[in-house]
């Protein structure tokens, strides 16, 4: 079941989607208008969008006779089609536009199509034509998905009075309005120092050659994640590191105080007056772990099993560090350098030596041909409008596996490299539904560095993230061909939608995988005995991760279980810290750029659970091996290829010929044991 990208929890109901005439949104949007000279542009596209929604809903709600299929379902399908397409290119409109009016309008656009949504969800004439539909004599996809919308809808308030439903609906909009102020300081937060040319001892000459002295004197490091993660990992000067962290950790702040508080407030309130203890409660109650208290048991199993291997992680570093600098404490600002240290002098592992066989070309293309063998899949050039020079666009055909011989299964676009104004992570957004024969379509916005081997080299933290995102894209355009716009694609409960991502990640140390496209400046493949030191290393700093990652559910679950507490930054540390192997010292603000506060809210823990789910789906490749085809369309059909048509449960059972374990994700995790 969808939610819209950035809409509140409580949308659900309005976006799922009953059966539609595939190509009736499409017909309507066409492509998205990527070449947006200016926001006027956007605000009337927004119009041209909002006036059709508000007519579809309307003649929805005017409708006489008995509800049917034709009559009632379809023409709600197509009304929820419009607000999800819509609200998917607005979204990316908001990250990637390069002026601020522009990204400005899109946002504005954003929270429209939010707050449209909550007026579907609360509309009562709508649920009752609905409830009201029989699909007895429909198939069981059907009759799963009507459960869900029903469910959705009582649980969005729409059996209330007329005032009841008002204060929902305008708490809903002041949540979509603290929402949209918290993403947006978050993107336009980018900060930056100064340094000595000096003080980038240590870090690969590739980057310092994408780093010119400026006039002044000095090179300018951005808060960035192509300058912040090559600075950890490599800078030689303590000072640098903890002065650039302690910028990154403070990212929109002070400003995204006040509208934490005002999203975590209006959220409790909206919880309470839906007759729930929490927003917790309510957030988790339509996914595979579905309280509070299952959420909390979760992150302690995950931490519990974490604990041996993050323990050992810290006594390998301290020792390290111990003989490189004596008396310098590990620190959240060193523990980076250190692990880069332990690789070296542990596992005769050079990062920067692995680099050299990573050029962004060259691992695009890799991904690339990774996925067409797995799926039988082709990805071709797909000409078409964008919004910026370095934005590339494919689409992805069927080998006739799963769908006619060149069959387009849907479209995507590539914005790869970091620019100033632009959304500072890695994201995929849904832009197209795959209903029916028409194509789904995909953005991954990501921050990679650009260039040739002279400065776009990627680290192999890079790889995996690429692979990762491109998981989530192939998830979507592979969900496609439904019969329903809410069963299209990612549209599993939203605690599985990370797994299949996740379980990618494992072929990025695979020989013979990157074996195919991971070459250096003279075209020399990566060897296979440095592979073999990758691998080697691969589990250290795992458990440590996990407890941090621990430690980020912990809060994210916990700002969500009552009113906003006094003090944001101290109550962040406190969570974060009762997991994490390094504290949050004081004086750092982590809270304020932690964007899953807004779009997971109290469900930071997915990822956590989905490494459970992808470690235990990987054992079936393990067994036949990472590229048995039998294997991999098992997965593509099983998995993939069912979107959201059964509970996320079923779909690991019936690929896996059993439940979900946790015992794949403990043996991985224990392997972070072994350092000798």
């Amino acid at each position: 079941m969808k939610t819209l990208i950035t809409a509140t929890l409580m949308s659900a109901t309005a976006l799922t989607a009953i059966p539609a005439q595939a190509g009736t949104v499409e017909d309507f949007l066409g492509e998205p208008i990527a070449t947006a000279k200016d926001a006027a542009t956007l605000d009337a596209r927004c119009e041209k969008v909002m006036t059709e929604l508000e007519r579809q809903l309307g003649a929805l709600e005017k409708a006489k006779g008995a509800a049917t299929v034709a009559n009632t379902l379809q023409p709600y399908d197509e009304l929820i089609g419009l607000l999800y397409a819509a609200g998917g290119e607005f979204v990316v409109y908001r990250e990637v536009m390069l002026d601020a009016e522009r990204r400005e309008a899109a946002g504005n656009c954003e929270s429209r199509i939010d707050n449209f949504d909550s007026t579907i969800s609360l509309s009562r004439p709508l649920y009752d034509r609905l409830k009201a539909v029989d699909v007895s004599g429909e198939d069981d996809k059907t009759k799963y998905y009507m459960s869900q919308i029903l469910a959705s809808f009582d649980r969005n308030g729409v059996s209330q009075d007329a005032e009841g439903r008002a204060k929902i609906a305008a708490l809903q909009e002041e949540i979509t309005k603290a929402g949209t102020e918290f993403d947006r300081n978050i993107a336009e937060s980018t900060g930056s120092i100064k340094a000595l040319p000096v003080e980038l001892a240590g870090l690969p000459q590739d980057f310092i050659d994408a780093h010119p002295v400026g006039p002044d004197g000095l090179v300018t490091l951005t808060t960035s994640n192509t300058d912040v993660t090559p600075v950890l990992a490599y800078a030689e000067s303590e000072i640098l590191r903890e002065r650039l962290m302690r910028v990154y950790y403070s990212r929109a702040y002070p400003e995204n105080q006040e509208a934490l508080r005002r999203l975590i407030n209006k959220r409790d309130e909206l919880a309470k007056a839906l007759g729930r203890e929490n927003f917790a409660a309510l957030a988790l109650e339509p996914r595979m772990i579905d309280t509070p208290e299952k959420a909390a048991a979760q992150i302690e199993q995950v931490a519990a099993a974490a604990l041996p291997a993050a323990e050992a992680d810290i006594a390998l570093k301290k020792e390290v560090l111990a003989e490189l600098k004596p008396g310098v404490d590990l620190n959240i600002f060193n523990t980076s350098y250190v692990a880069t240290q332990v690789k070296k002098d542990r596992f005769d592992l050079d990062p920067q030596e692995v680099r050299q066989y990573f050029n962004y070309d060259n691992v695009r293309d890799g991904v690339f041909r990774l996925v067409e063998d797995l799926f039988q899949v082709d990805i071709v050039p797909w000409k078409t409008d964008v919004w910026h020079e370095d934005v590339e666009t494919f689409e992805i055909r069927d080998r006739g596996q799963v769908r006619e011989a060149g069959a387009v299964l849907g479209r995507f676009y590539l914005d790869s490299h970091p620019r100033d104004g632009k959304y500072s992570h890695a994201n995929h957004v849904t832009m197209r539904d795959g209903v029916g024969d028409a194509p789904a379509v995909s953005a991954l916005v990501m921050n990679l560095p650009k260039g040739g081997y002279d400065t776009g080299l990627m680290e192999h933290a890079d790889v995996e993230t690429f692979l990762h995102e491109f998981g989530h894209l192939i998830h979507n355009i592979l969900g496609g061909n439904q019969r329903w716009y809410g069963q299209a694609g990612v549209a599993t409960e939203r605690d599985f939608v990370e797994a299949p991502s996740q379980m990618l990640e494992n072929w990025v140390y695979d020989y013979d995988t990157l074996a195919r496209f991971a070459k250096n400046e003279a075209g020399e493949t990566i060897p296979r005995e440095l592979v073999e030191k990758m691998q080697a290393a691969r589990y250290f700093g795992r458990g440590q991760y996990e407890r941090r990652q621990a430690g980020y559910s912990n809060a994210s679950l916990n700002y969500y279980r009552g009113p906003a507490p006094d003090d944001l930054s101290e109550a962040y540390r406190t969570w974060v810290n009762e997991y994490s192997m390094l504290p949050f010292p004081e004086g750092t603000h982590s809270e304020g750029r932690f964007g899953h506060l807004n779009g997971y809210s109290a469900g930071y823990y997915t990822y956590g659970w989905s490494r459970v789910i992808a470690a235990d789906l990987f054992t079936r490749f393990k067994t036949a091996g990472l590229r048995d085809p039998r294997t991999a369309m098992d997965y593509r059909v099983k998995v993939l290829g069912a979107g959201g048509t059964r509970p996320a449960a079923e779909l690991v059972e019936d690929f896996l010929g059993r439940p979900v374990s946790f015992e794949a994700f403990s043996e991985e995790v224990a392997q972070g044991t072994k350092k000798d």
